[in-house]
């Protein structure tokens, strides 16, 4: 497609695997998250942290960008979500007390940037900022774990 390729991690050895990508809205860059929360920025996309110097509780599973690129958050697999730059923290799943559930798998942003959704493999939805909470798969039978959520911009 007419997708521009502005780096990668390559060959380079990383302490953990990538597991997330997200796109610069503004154009001119991504960046790639790692499991253990390290942050790489590529073209124009600007570097607002991470956590690749902190022990974590659960491995990092997403990410997801503020409308303007000035920000993102990450979550972790225990439904953690980190804040940088202009992403502004409004809540997790172990901040609810929630403690079992299952692994939680992405993190989407709302149009505006007030909010985001955080799913889990069984279609488990949280609602945080102005995110509205429209169902879940929850008990539901499927056939296999959900992988992601999208935010249907």
């Amino acid at each position: 497609g007419d997708a521009t390729f502005y780096g990668s991690e390559g060959s380079t050895p990383l302490a953990k695997p990538i597991v997330g990508m997200a796109a610069d809205p503004n154009g001119g860059g991504y960046w790639l998250v790692a499991a253990d929360g390290g942050v790489f920025s590529f073209g124009a996309s600007p570097f607002e942290g991470s956590t690749g110097g902190i022990v974590l509780a659960a491995p990092v599973v997403g990410m997801a960008t503020t409308p303007d690129g000035g920000g993102y958050w990450l979550v972790a697999a225990d439904g953690g979500v980190f804040s940088f730059g202009d992403a502004d923290y409004l809540g997790s799943v172990p901040g609810q007390g929630i403690v079992h559930h299952p692994p939680v798998v992405g993190i989407a942003a709302t149009p505006g940037g007030n909010g985001y959704w955080v799913v889990d493999q069984d279609g488990g939805v949280y609602s945080y900022g102005d995110a509205s909470f429209l169902g879940s798969l929850t008990g539901t039978p499927l056939s296999a774990p959900v992988t992601a959520v999208a935010d249907g911009l």
